[in-house]
């Protein structure tokens, strides 16, 4: 990803890290896993709506264990083929995420 085209990267963990919010993404029975795709749907909207770009997909794993204080990485791709990494911290046992951190990948 080119440092020209997507500037405000830094800004954009600062900025949503106090406001990415996404409740009850459970699902599975047995040990509780975090729903990859609710997780990535409420990740590419938010960059999106960060960003003011269109975000391509987003990647998480849908094996993540909801454990309170844990975190974990998501892949998020551009329309031009640039690659970046979402990491997310599960806040709490109800599912509670917030994104911590966004970095191009290189």
């Amino acid at each position: 990803m080119a440092g020209a085209r997507h500037p405000r990267v830094p800004v954009v963990a600062a900025t949503l890290a106090a406001s990415f919010l996404a409740a009850a993404l459970l699902a599975g029975c047995g040990d509780t896993v975090l729903d990859d795709t609710k997780s990535e749907d409420v990740v590419q909207a938010s960059l999106e709506d960060s960003l003011h770009e269109k975000i391509t997909a987003v990647d998480c794993p849908s094996d993540q264990k909801v454990e309170p204080g844990e975190t974990f990485t998501c892949t998020v791709r551009f329309p031009g083929g640039e690659q970046a990494t979402a990491t997310l911290k599960i806040l709490n046992k109800d599912a509670d995420v917030s994104l911590v951190g966004f970095k191009a990948n290189q």
